[in-house]
């Protein structure tokens, strides 16, 4: 039986932007700065039956190690590392390296390299699952809103039977944390896959403005007659950021929408214009709280 396994670690690099490219694209990143970047690195493999494992965990430790921690922890990746001389070391581009230069040690183990996913910070990452130059990157953003679970054609009482505590007439809140993932070729200028101002820029306008602070219910027209449960809300915003996206010349590749730690859900958006709806919820909760 095929099973992947993440293993994660961590390295300090400093960086900085391609200054006599764009500065007015990159800001404040055009000077030298640094990161704690947290890398996650996924494997695949059959399980064996004799030890129920796909790898050896301390060899691909060592190997994560050897091979990617080591040459970029405490360096500055512009100068220090020389695949960055020429090309910008942004976040997409760095995971791509690392996907590089784990490829052939981690198959010496038996498995396969599936995913390399790299956080910049807690709010922005990139992963790299595959040869070429398409990559995922992913940015985050909260908003605080309330809304009421009840459908309009139905009675308090089926409702009540339906969501529970969550539709209680008043209503309820929470501290909405968001997640847009894209995808895209790693452009071979910028070194990035989607202009970031610019994607910040339209979840804060469209999306942020839109929701925070809010009875979703009421505020929002398309509520009126939608129950705002966390799938429809993120099957609303998948909407909403599909077509300015694209217009930023990256594609709209996942929404995933938390409404509290124990529940969240994720929208995959697919070229056929179809949605494909996972949802997670704790097995400890029943119903929203």
């Amino acid at each position: 039986m095929e099973a992947y396994l993440t293993i994660s670690t961590h390295f300090s690099a400093a960086h900085r932007l391609a200054p006599n490219i764009s500065p007015e694209k990159y800001g404040k990143c055009t000077r030298t700065h640094g990161h704690n970047y947290h890398l996650e690195i996924t494997v695949k493999g059959k399980i064996d039956p004799r030890t129920g494992a796909i790898v050896d965990v301390d060899a691909l430790k060592r190997v994560v190690e050897d091979y990617a921690v080591e040459p970029l922890d405490h360096s500055c990746l512009n100068k220090d590392i020389p695949y960055f001389a020429e090309i910008v070391p942004t976040t997409e581009n760095i995971s791509l390296y690392i996907h590089h230069l784990l490829t052939s040690p981690i198959e010496k183990l038996g498995v396969e390299l599936h995913k390399v996913r790299l956080f910049e910070s807690h709010e922005l990452w990139a992963d790299y699952a595959k040869n070429g130059t398409e990559t995922h990157f992913t940015v985050s953003t909260y908003f605080s809103a309330a809304h009421r679970l009840a459908d309009p054609n139905l009675s308090q009482e089926k409702n009540a039977q339906i969501y529970g505590k969550c539709a209680r007439p008043h209503g309820h809140g929470h501290n909405y944390y968001l997640e847009v993932t894209v995808k895209g070729e790693i452009d071979s200028t910028t070194g990035m896959i989607v202009d970031l101002g610019g994607l910040n820029q339209i979840i804060k306008n469209d999306v942020v403005e839109l929701f925070d602070h809010t009875f979703i219910n009421e505020d929002i027209p398309y509520f009126a007659e939608v129950v705002p449960t966390s799938e429809n809300i993120a099957l609303y915003i998948s909407n909403i950021l599909r077509s300015p996206i694209q217009e930023l010349g990256s594609e709209l590749y996942k929404v995933k929408l938390f409404e509290s730690p124990n529940n969240s859900c994720e929208i995959y958006c697919n070229e056929s214009d179809v949605n494909s709806i996972s949802a997670t919820v704790s097995e400890l909760v029943l119903a929203e709280v």
